[in-house]
């Protein structure tokens, strides 16, 4: 399965939250974990981890619960959003506040980054293609040694039709 990204997305993910079944302080509209994991999308368990990355943060209640701002979905949409091209929470944690408090265009944290993680899958497609041209090789001097592979190998596959490698 290919998943394609497109590149002109806004990476500023906007979320609906019905501020009527949520507690406020001020302004503020704040959801407890269970409430933000399922308004975002995510695991409480991913939440937890954001959190301890310092990518996401809560207050503390009295009674040791999270307290989470409404603003958090947009961040933990955001941080999902980086998660899909690969790059770490690290990686992550050195552009986020920009990418939340103005464009990716404009955080020039960011380039940098993608130049690495471009460079990281450039380098994985070039081993992967070697390591694919090593097998294809192996298998066509197992053929070329032992013809009646070629049949064995055609009939363990009972949807494959094909006659050659």
């Amino acid at each position: 399965m290919k998943i394609t990204i497109d590149p002109h997305i806004n990476v500023r993910v906007y979320n609906q939250v019905n501020p009527t079944s949520l507690e406020t302080k001020g302004d503020a509209i704040l959801m407890k974990i269970g409430e933000l994991s399922k308004t975002a999308g995510v695991s409480v368990r991913s939440l937890r981890y954001y959190e301890e990355q310092g990518l996401i943060t809560s207050t503390r209640l009295e009674n040791g619960y999270r307290d989470y701002n409404s603003l958090m979905v947009e961040q933990v949409q955001t941080i999902q959003f980086y998660l899909s091209l690969g790059l770490t929470t690290k990686q992550i944690g050195g552009f986020l506040h920009c990418v939340m408090a103005s464009e990716e265009a404009f955080c020039k944290e960011i380039m940098p980054v993608y130049r690495d993680k471009h460079k990281e899958l450039s380098d994985q497609i070039s081993l992967l293609s070697s390591i694919k041209s090593n097998l294809e090789e192996r298998m066509a001097y197992i053929l070329q040694q032992n013809p009646t592979m070629k049949e064995e190998a055609n009939n363990d596959d009972p949807k494959s039709n094909r006659t050659g490698v």
